[in-house]
C-alpha cells in the first residue's frame, strides 16, 4: 500500500513539473512576443556602449599624444590644450556642386585655405618646431581630429537610437562598428608614427621614388614636390615625389603638369606608383600593375594629371602595392617595405615594354612622405 502511494506521488509530481515547464514556456513565448524587441534593443545598446567607451579612450589618448608632442617639440610659451581642443573641432565645407562646372578649382581653393590655416595653427601652437616637425605635428593633429570625429558620430547615433528606442538605428550601428573600430585603431597607430616621424604604409609610393632618385640631384617643383632626373634602362626618367621627410603629400598633379610642360608634352609614358587597399584574402605587399592615375585624395590631383595627359595624349600606367586600411596609416610593415623593390622591378618592365631607348618617362610616387627623404 505504501509503495502504491509513493508511486502515485511521483506520477503527480511529474505531471506538476511538466505543467510548470509548459506554463513557463508559454509565458516566455508571450513575453518574447510583446517585449522581445525591447530586450534585443537593450542587449544591442550594451554592445554598442562598450565599443563607444573604447572609442572614447582611443580619442582621449590621441588628444593626449598630440598635446604632449606639441609640448615636447614645439616648446610653446602658453598651455596648448585649448588650441588643440579648438583644432580638433575644425571642419571643412565642400564647395557647391549643383553646377559642376569648375567645381575642381573651387575644391582646390578650399583645400588650399584649409592647408594654410592648419599650418598657421601649428606655428602658433609649436613656435620652436622646424618645417619637418611642423608637418609631422600637422599630421598628428589631423589623426587626432579624425578620431574625435569618429567618436562623435558614433556617439550621436548611439544616443539617437537610445533616445528614440529605434532598434533599426542601433542595429545598423552595431553592424558597421567592427569596421569603424578597425579604422579608429588604425588612426590610433598612426598617431605615434606621425609624432615620431616614422614612415607609414601610405608612403610606399614615395619610398619607391626615393629609392630611384637616391644619389641624384633633386630640384623643387610646385607644390611641395621634388624631381630628379634619373637614367633608367637607356631612358630619361623624371622621378617625382612629395618633399620629405616631413609629413607631406604635395601636389603631385601640379608637379607632373610642370614636367610635361617643360618637355613640351614629349613624354613617352607616365608611371604612377602608390599604395592601394587590398581585398580580404590578398597578400600584404602584393604588387600589381594596370593603367590610370593611381593617386588618392579628394580628386584634384587626379583631375589635373588626367587633363595634362589628355592634352598631349600621353599613356599612363600604374603600379600599386596592396595593403590594409590599418597598414596605410600605421608604421610601415616589413612586407610593404620589401614590396618596394618588387615595384621598382615592375616599373623597369613597364619601361622596357612600353617605351624605346632615348624616350622620356615620368615616374611619380604618390603618398605621404613622412620619414622618407629624397
Amino acid at each position: 500500500m505504501f509503495e502504491l502511494m509513493m508511486l502515485l506521488g511521483i506520477v503527480l509530481l511529474q505531471i506538476d513539473l511538466s505543467q510548470i515547464i509548459s506554463l513557463l514556456y508559454i509565458l516566455f513565448f508571450v513575453l518574447f512576443i510583446f517585449y522581445g524587441q525591447r530586450i534585443q534593443l537593450q542587449v544591442t545598446l550594451r554592445e554598442v556602449e562598450s565599443s563607444l567607451y573604447k572609442l572614447k579612450y582611443i580619442k582621449d589618448e590621441g588628444r593626449r599624444i598630440a598635446i604632449e608632442t606639441i609640448k615636447e617639440i614645439g616648446k610653446p610659451q602658453t598651455e596648448p590644450t585649448n588650441r588643440v581642443d579648438r583644432f580638433l573641432e575644425y571642419f571643412t565645407i565642400s564647395p557647391q556642386s549643383l553646377d559642376p562646372a569648375g567645381v575642381v578649382w573651387k575644391l582646390e581653393h578650399i583645400l588650399d585655405v584649409r592647408d594654410a590655416r592648419f599650418k598657421d595653427e601649428v606655428k602658433l601652437m609649436a613656435p620652436a618646431a622646424d618645417e619637418t616637425q611642423a608637418n609631422n605635428l600637422e599630421n598628428t593633429l589631423e589623426a587626432a581630429m579624425a578620431l574625435n570625429y569618429i567618436y562623435k558620430v558614433i556617439r550621436h547615433y548611439y544616443l539617437l537610437g537610445k533616445k528614440t528606442l529605434s532598434l533599426y538605428v542601433i542595429m545598423q550601428l552595431q553592424m558597421i562598428l567592427p569596421l569603424v573600430m578597425r579604422e579608429a585603431e588604425a588612426y590610433a597607430s598612426a598617431l605615434k608614427a606621425f609624432a615620431y616621424g616614422q614612415p607609414i604604409g601610405d608612403g610606399a609610393g614615395a619610398m619607391v621614388a626615393a629609392k630611384l632618385m637616391h644619389g641624384h640631384q633633386t630640384r623643387k617643383l610646385p607644390k611641395d614636390c621634388v624631381v630628379a632626373t634619373v637614367p633608367i634602362e637607356g631612358r630619361t626618367a623624371y622621378v617625382i615625389k612629395a618633399e620629405g621627410p616631413g609629413g607631406n603629400v604635395g601636389k603631385i598633379g601640379d608637379a607632373i603638369k610642370t614636367v610635361i610642360d617643360e618637355n613640351e608634352g614629349k613624354i613617352a609614358t607616365i608611371i604612377m606608383v602608390d599604395a592601394a587597399l587590398k581585398l580580404e584574402g590578398e597578400e600584404i605587399g602584393e604588387v600589381a600593375e594596370g593603367v590610370g592615375t593611381a593617386i588618392g585624395g579628394p580628386g584634384v590631383d587626379q583631375f589635373k594629371i588626367e587633363e595634362s595627359i589628355l592634352k598631349y595624349r600621353i599613356p599612363i600606367n600604374a603600379v600599386i602595392m596592396k595593403e590594409d586600411i590599418g597598414d596605410a596609416v600605421s608604421p610601415m610593415r616589413k612586407e610593404i617595405f620589401d614590396a618596394v623593390d618588387n615595384a621598382i622591378e615592375r616599373i623597369k618592365h613597364v619601361i622596357l615594354e612600353r617605351t624605346k631607348e632615348g624616350d622620356k618617362v615620368i615616374i611619380a610616387g604618390a603618398g605621404n612622405t613622412i620619414g622618407i627623404g629624397q
